[in-house]
């Protein structure tokens, strides 16, 4: 069996860490570096030839940055004759997995061809935003899920009262729905929609049984806070007694943590995929149970 080694790229140094303790494989010496010019070079000399590289790199904003980061170190690698896993936490372009309107690129289907140009074999994910996303790739990828561990801390840490959980669109249903079984709530649903030029997000009216209770909403991703915002006002309105917001990535641009605050969301809980204040959530355990399972 190939020996294995885990390079901790530097968006994801301390999940990397961890992935190579619960493995029990080394991490491989190497240096990143960004010019003042934003140019980035990669270089190692580890002697990697015939063994099993897993590249652990987020790739959260500077999601260009970080993306390049994670394909100089697998081409480089992979033409030392590595064999290259990329463990891609969180990943970038996911919710650009088709044409939403006409001349539009696929862009996650551009991320697929440069990861399998520079020598990726396999790629492992948490919580990708679609199973559409999966089909672009022309070699072995899995998306593991991070929602029985937010599970088992929403219910052991919060200490909520009389909870139920609520999906801000029908397109993460079957997320929530996964968190509400595991949960044993009531999953509520709403239904959003987004205009595709501006980015806007509208919520359609819809009458919740939430007065009273705590409210668990539960997303893939909060980057600019803009659909939990929506949620999380209009759960208030009806009488919500508590709003946490659980969700898989938390990227929080812009003014996304005060508009949460100003929404009426008392709690944020986020896993490691990107780090930050909110990481409640380690999901080095679910990845590395996969990595487990896969051959040489």
């Amino acid at each position: 069996m190939a020996e294995k080694l885990v390079l901790a790229g530097p968006a994801s140094r301390d999940l990397g860490r961890a992935i190579a303790e619960r493995l029990g494989a080394p991490l491989l010496k190497s240096e990143f570096k960004v010019f003042p010019d934003g140019e980035s070079k990669f270089s190692s000399d580890a002697r990697v030839a015939g063994k099993n590289v897993i590249i652990v790199q987020s790739t959260y904003p500077p999601a260009d940055m970080h993306l390049f980061q994670l394909l100089l170190a697998s081409h480089h690698l992979s033409q030392e004759g590595a064999k290259i896993t990329a463990v891609v936490p969180y990943l970038a372009y996911a919710r650009q997995d088709k044409e939403f309107l006409p001349g539009e690129a696929v862009t996650l289907g551009v991320v697929a061809h440069l990861m399998r140009s520079v020598g990726v074999r396999r790629l492992v994910t948490v919580d990708i935003h679609s199973a559409v996303g999966l089909s672009l790739f022309s070699f072995p990828v899995y998306s593991v899920s991070a929602i029985p561990a937010l599970v088992e801390y929403s219910r052991s840490e919060l200490g909520l009262r009389d909870p139920v959980v609520v999906s801000p669109d029908l397109g993460g249903s079957t997320r929530t729905d996964a968190f509400a079984q595991l949960y044993g709530t009531a999953l509520l649903q709403l239904s959003k929609t987004r205009d595709r030029v501006t980015g806007g997000v509208k919520l359609r009216d819809a009458k919740l049984e939430v007065r009273g209770k705590d409210v668990l909403i539960v997303d893939d991703i909060v980057s600019t806070g803009g659909t939990i915002c929506a949620a999380a006002e209009a759960v208030r309105a009806q009488g919500a007694r508590r709003v946490v917001a659980v969700c898989i990535h938390g990227l929080f641009v812009e003014d996304a943590l005060r508009n949460l605050q100003d929404a009426g969301v008392e709690t944020i809980v986020v896993t490691n995929t990107v780090p930050g204040e909110f990481c409640k959530v380690d999901v080095s355990e679910a990845i590395v149970s996969h990595l487990k399972t896969l051959d040489d």
